[in-house]
């Protein structure tokens, strides 16, 4: 058996909230006739999601949503069970940008998007997909951003889910999702010790906040920098250091960004930044570490170690750049658990069911799921974890919902 297929096997065992879906569906199959057009982090788990919607009756139609996240051997033993398969891991934005388009041009009437590329594009260039498109379920904070931006400007033409803005996602896949992953990626890539270092989180999103509890469980020391004040309190009230980045890089052994914001550290603060520091970006896209800049002020680059690129300074000082500022958890790693995203999966899914039974009668918004479908998820895997819970009892529901 193939690398490829192997990982797809082994997440299977994981992931019984899709089992599940593929027990309760399959003899239905809703999605029969249907095509759905997937731009997610292409690893196991994803073909996994994919594999489920292809028993759901779907046509799936699958490619990456960042040029270095696909995993080639997974993509071809994808390929191999029938799913139309257009990723390949790559250098070449124009590569990736191609194969985008070869999901559209599938016309797929569904889309299940993280980043909101897919969707954007089909929205600002190839109009001709919206004719089919019936809706999108949005996976991520980043593409959630941009898809609402977009209903803003007014050119939002299809109904959105944003599966990011579900409990069920965000307080799970974005907190203990991220926080696991980017520490996994960022150990196994450098070797180095995190107790006793000092750990700069740049954002205390859900994602941040995952980053810097782990980061304090493995015994490190973590600053937090932020824009928003509220979310500053938070973060002390949590036990963190939180100061502008300025003065945090300085002393700072990592520096982790997710902030989902540009250019998070500028000229300055790379020329503070102590000798050795490791620098990882936690973001959807490679915008948070200015890459640029690095390259501008340094005097020379090497390859230290697989995915680990050095730059010396100007002023002599090395610094390193973890998967060339690209999603750390994904370009150089696995990605979340997979109990994790057996979760945000499941919330795809009911959203694409969700989308079949009432695009109609949307209108082209960005919509949270409904909260009974969160509790249903939740339901599914307190039911996979054999766990039970008590229940309310009718003389409390009344007491709850009453005035008085």
């Amino acid at each position: 058996m193939r690398t490829g297929e192997m990982k797809i096997n082994w997440v299977s065992r994981y992931m019984p909230l899709l089992n599940e879906i593929s027990r309760e569906y399959s003899k239905e199959k809703p999605l029969s006739g249907l095509t759905v057009g997937m731009s997610i982090h292409l690893e196991a788990k994803t073909a996994y999601l994919a594999i489920t919607l292809s028993k759901l009756g779907a046509k799936v139609v699958v490619t990456g949503s960042n040029p270095l996240s696909t995993q080639d051997d997974v993509a071809e033993a994808l390929a191999e069970k029938g799913i139309i398969v257009y990723a390949k891991r790559t250098h070449d934005e124009n590569v990736y940008r191609a194969n985008l388009v070869k999901v559209l041009d599938e016309k797929p009437d569904f889309i299940i998007d993280d980043g909101g590329d897919l969707t954007v594009i089909s929205h600002l260039e190839r109009t001709d997909v919206l004719e089919n498109l019936k809706g999108v379920s949005e996976e991520t904070t980043t593409g959630v951003k941009r898809l609402r931006a977009l209903e803003k400007s007014g050119k939002l033409r299809v109904p959105i889910i944003a599966v990011n803005d579900s409990k069920m996602k965000f307080l799970f896949d974005n907190r203990y999702g991220t926080g696991q992953s980017t520490w996994d990626s960022i150990m196994r890539n450098t070797n180095l010790l995190v107790a006793g270092k000092r750990v700069v989180v740049a954002g205390y999103g859900w994602c941040g906040r995952g980053i810097a509890l782990r980061a304090s469980g493995l015994g490190a020391k973590v600053i937090v920098t932020e824009v928003d004040p509220v979310r500053a309190v938070e973060a002390i009230m949590d036990g963190f250091e939180v100061m502008p980045m300025r003065e945090a890089v300085k002393n700072a052994d990592f520096v982790i960004t997710a902030t989902g914001n540009t250019d998070v550290l500028n000229e300055e603060d790379i020329l503070s930044l102590r000798d050795g520091v490791i620098l990882a970006n936690a973001g959807h896209f490679n915008v948070e570490i200015p890459v640029k800049v690095l390259e501008k002020i340094a005097v020379e680059k090497f390859e230290a170690r697989p995915n680990v690129t050095g730059y010396v300074l100007k002023n002599g000082k090395t610094v390193f750049l973890l998967a060339e500022g690209r999603l750390v958890n994904l370009a150089a790693g696995d990605g979340h658990p997979v109990e994790i995203m057996d979760l945000s999966f499941a919330l795809q899914i009911m959203a694409v069911l969700y989308l079949l039974k009432n695009h109609e009668k949307l209108e082209p918004k960005v919509y949270t799921l409904p909260p009974e479908i969160d509790e249903k998820v939740a339901k599914m895997k307190l039911a996979a974890m054999k766990v039970e819970i008590d229940k309310l009892t009718e003389h409390q529901r009344r007491y709850l919902e009453s005035w008085q």
